[in-house]
């Protein structure tokens, strides 16, 4: 038990009893290091501040001294917050027998989960075992941390080979890497062989997404189907399968896809605000109201609460005809949520929303005006929310208002939705007027951004040059100078900071574009080897 002694372990439960019983069990198995929480908000805290090795969650973190979010919210939360690694130990504690909410937990991945009553050896079998794993991956786990995926699939080579028991662990890692690095062919081919020897869903779902990722959507697709009829729990094929609908142009399939996981696992938060918006865009507002509901409930509770949330459901609401109810989920998100631009942009915006219900013209243009200006503050805003705004402002003839929205959607380089998209919601309005002026204006901020970029180099900052490129890029996709300007940027800092994989795929999507629009570019025959010497230089698969 010596070996235990320095690990650390955080216990997230509401009783006050089952605290002390753990405690008492993970001393008697030589660990000492133990913190404690009562609900989730404090384990999000404690999770901010430090990290642990092992958490011990109940899942139902609802009781008298609890939040009312359950262990399998929190556990969502951490992983899309990324507040826990996939080096930490997250062991699920429940006496729960309702099927669903043990589906909804398995699929979020803990690393186990042990039902009620267990005894002191149990729980430390279970912790034992994976501490093994976890010593085995780990060494893998830390080099992708560190940013070197080439050499985490070397080692997980090596790995496989002194710890056997984890070969699928290894080959599931290494195609993971292969994906993360832009390697999709790659990675579809270890998971074919694995397919070859066993029908394992992970597998199969890794094979649709490198085809998603390649394009091959109905190949993926007809994947997907034959995946989820042969693992009807395997939650993450129903969504991915949903997507490849969409893609194809099959929303109503994507909605019945969507709301057959919800009724195999219906606490699933982001699965159902995304059946909410497929349902809205089908014009399927009752669902939608459904869908939207769930969610505002269900993240009442958390860390991370979203106001979108509830401007969604107001727009359920308001096409449902039901005034009054949206009238209530707007005071309900004034009383629950306040004191950010954010909040501030989607109160104004559903209320935008109501009055115009309610024929209030006018009282619908002040809360326009008054979600444009927030949005302009907040960083926060979805570029969904942010294009409805910008539209509804269109209909009201606010051209600044809505130029403005959509001028912090271009100009956000994580988002989404492209240049041409953006400009889309402009000729969709019938004024390809504002399109065009935007566009010039993007088009003359990329040139000074591309100055910009010039002076940072010259002052030694090539990581920041590479930067403010990207943001040029993201400005003015489709423009020759910016393209060569990138695609020569990144990879001076790749030669002189060695390989990244996020932006060599950059350079190479700028050069095989350049080869596209100018196959005489008298840039591009340069560009093309030095690439080329680059990947052989670190020794990156062509």
């Amino acid at each position: 038990m010596q070996e235990n002694a320095n690990l650390s372990v955080l216990i997230v439960d509401p009783n006050q009893g089952m605290r002390g019983s753990l405690q008492n069990m993970l001393n008697q198995s030589g660990i000492s290091k133990v913190e404690s929480a009562i609900n989730a908000s404090m384990a999000i805290k404690q999770l901010g501040k430090r990290a642990y090795d092992i958490i011990l969650c109940e899942y139902d973190l609802g009781g008298p001294s609890g939040d009312g979010q359950d262990g399998q919210q929190l556990l969502e939360d951490l992983r899309l917050h990324r507040l826990i690694t996939a080096s930490t130990i997250f062991i699920m504690l429940t006496s729960e027998g309702v099927y669903d909410k043990v589906v909804s937990a398995a699929e979020l991945t803990p690393t186990d989960y042990v039902l009620k009553p267990f005894t002191v050896e149990m729980l430390s079998s279970r912790i034992r075992r994976a501490l093994e794993r976890r010593t085995a991956l780990l060494p893998v786990w830390q080099l992708a941390a560190q940013g070197k995926p080439v050499d985490a699939i070397r080692a997980c080579t090596t790995a496989a080979i002194a710890s056997p028991r984890y070969a699928l662990d290894f080959l599931r890692l290494k195609a993971e890497l292969h994906t993360s690095s832009g390697e999709h062919a790659q990675a579809g081919s270890i998971y074919r062989d694995v397919l070859a020897e066993r029908p394992l869903g992970w597998a199969g779902l890794g094979l649709a997404r490198t085809m998603v990722a390649q394009g091959q959507i109905e190949e993926a697709r007809d994947t997907l189907e034959q995946l989820v009829q042969a693992n009807p729990r395997l939650m993450a094929a129903y969504d991915l399968l949903a997507r490849c609908h969409e893609k194809l142009g099959a929303s109503q399939d994507a909605q019945k896809v969507l709301e057959d996981a919800v009724s195999i696992s219906p606490h699933m938060v982001r699965r159902l605000r995304k059946l909410g918006e497929v349902a809205m865009e089908n014009g399927d507002a009752l669902a939608a109201e459904k869908s939207f509901k769930q969610v505002v409930t269900k993240a009442r509770y958390s860390e991370f609460r979203n106001p979108e949330d509830h401007v969604n459901l107001v727009k359920a609401l308001v096409t449902r005809g039901d005034v009054q109810g949206a009238s209530g989920v707007i005071r309900d998100l004034e009383r629950s949520m306040r004191g950010s631009a954010e909040v501030d942009a989607c109160k104004a915006f559903s209320s935008a929303l109501l009055h115009e219900k309610m024929g209030n013209g006018s009282a619908a243009v002040a809360e326009l005006q008054m979600a444009a200006g927030a949005a302009r503050t907040s960083n926060a805003l979805s570029s969904n929310l942010r294009i409805g705004l910008a539209e509804a402002c269109l209909e009201h003839q606010m051209d600044e208002q809505a130029s403005n929205v959509m001028m912090t959607v271009m100009h956000d380089v994580s988002s989404p939705v492209s240049i041409d998209e953006a400009m889309g919601v402009f000729v969709r309005a019938g004024r390809p007027d504002l399109a065009d002026g935007m566009g010039a204006q993007l088009r003359a901020q990329a040139q000074i951004l591309l100055g910009v970029a010039d002076e940072k180099r010259n002052m030694g900052d090539v990581r920041g040059a590479v930067q403010t490129l990207l943001e040029a890029l993201h400005m003015a996709p489709g423009n020759l100078q910016v393209m060569v300007a990138v695609a020569g940027g990144i990879l001076r800092q790749v030669n002189e900071m060695g390989w990244d994989h996020t932006l060599g795929g950059v350079a190479r999507e700028q050069i095989e574009k350049l080869r596209v629009m100018d196959p005489n570019h008298p840039r591009l025959l340069a560009l093309t080897r030095e690439f080329l010497e680059a990947q052989r230089k670190f020794g990156i698969s062509t």
